[in-house]
């Protein structure tokens, strides 16, 4: 049994029943252990809670940094960003809702050690857009309030996406990068 595998299980126990509704022992039973020899590798279900908020948002930073780091527009980079985005949480959504709907049941301490990684992860897009202000294609807004707005309506996918749905994240992240870039006001010629 590697810890991986454990962190695998208890993200889709917590993702089903919720942070706190889950227990140790479902853990264990879920990969075939005793509740005692679970603690052999985890001390706790808030150091198991920690991980996988970390995985997540190392999972994420990954993805998004791909893109970033790419020789063309903000406003480009940000459509592939978007992208990636969705696509991540979309292929790990069990993780992804674990990361979007349990970080509060994270106790203070566990709290102070996840918050530089999802400042880190959140900075990325603040970047981006500060970048597409100084490119002058995005007009000068807050950038860290733009990041808010883009970051919770994507979030929201994990709750109402389905995979036999009639989109395709592609064509999804392709909606949200047009909502984003060119809101719902009609533009002269294109009415």
């Amino acid at each position: 049994m590697t810890r991986d595998e454990i962190l695998d299980a208890a993200a889709q126990i917590f993702r089903v029943k919720g942070f706190h509704a889950a227990s140790m022992q479902e853990i264990a039973q879920a990969v075939n252990l005793q509740k005692a020899s679970l603690y052999h590798h985890v001390s706790s279900k808030q150091e198991i809670l920690l991980a996988l908020l970390d995985r997540a948002i190392d999972l994420l930073i990954e993805h998004i940094e791909k893109q970033l780091n790419r020789p063309m527009p903000a406003d480009e980079k940000l459509r592939l960003a978007i992208r990636a985005y969705l696509q991540a949480i979309l292929e790990n959504r069990d993780l992804a809702a674990v990361l979007l709907l349990e970080h509060r049941s994270l106790e203070p301490r566990y709290h102070a050690l996840h918050i530089p990684r999802r400042d880190r992860f959140e900075q990325l897009w603040r970047n981006l857009i500060q970048e597409g202000i100084e490119q002058q294609i995005l007009c000068p807004h807050d950038p860290a309030m733009a990041s808010r707005v883009l970051l919770g309506s994507m979030n929201w996918i994990i709750t109402w996406y389905k995979p036999e749905g009639s989109q395709s994240p592609e064509k999804i992240s392709t909606q949200y990068a047009d909502l984003f870039l060119y809101g719902l006001l009609a533009r002269q010629g294109n009415q």
